[in-house]
């Protein structure tokens, strides 16, 4: 399989995600999913600025994850998936059986939310839609950096 990270990350593309995971997974490709991006040409090229020019990059809606998916999984490039909030999140869960494991990356603080990790904040809300990811079988796992140690969703909702 080639999806090698489905992460949640509400910053997207970003040095973190191209570089550190990047390198550490020797990814090659980045599927954004994003409902808002997807029809949004000034946002796409934005986004793509951010990756380098030996990294592809394809943008998709929700609706379209499923396909984009199933593609990327029996492509030989090496995928990195990410998505920039939770209700994205599930939506991608719910089109494709290909999401096994989720790591979430980068949730900033907001209105509403409170501090779960140091680079995690959550709703009430969205702490038990993560559980409940979990309690359907997908792993679901903080990690900002892929040196760090993963955290289970269990100990940070």
């Amino acid at each position: 399989m080639s999806l090698k990270l489905v992460r949640l990350d509400d910053r997207l593309i970003h040095g973190q995600v191209v570089v550190g995971w990047g390198n550490a997974l020797a990814a090659d490709h980045i599927l954004l999913i994003d409902d808002e991006v997807a029809v949004n040409d000034w946002e796409k090229e934005l986004y793509r600025m951010g990756v380098p020019p030996e990294m592809g990059v394809e943008f998709c809606s929700v609706t379209d994850a499923g396909t984009a998916l199933d593609r990327c999984a029996n492509s030989d490039k090496r995928t990195i998936v990410l998505v920039g909030d939770v209700e994205t999140l599930l939506g991608t869960c719910e089109a494709s059986d290909l999401v096994r494991r989720v790591n979430i990356g980068g949730v900033h603080e907001r209105d509403g939310r409170s501090r779960r990790l140091a680079y995690v904040f959550l709703t009430d809300d969205e702490a038990a839609a993560l559980r409940r990811l979990s309690e359907a079988g997908i792993e679901v796992t903080a990690r900002d950096v892929p040196s760090s140690k993963p955290v289970p969703v269990w100990d940070f909702t």
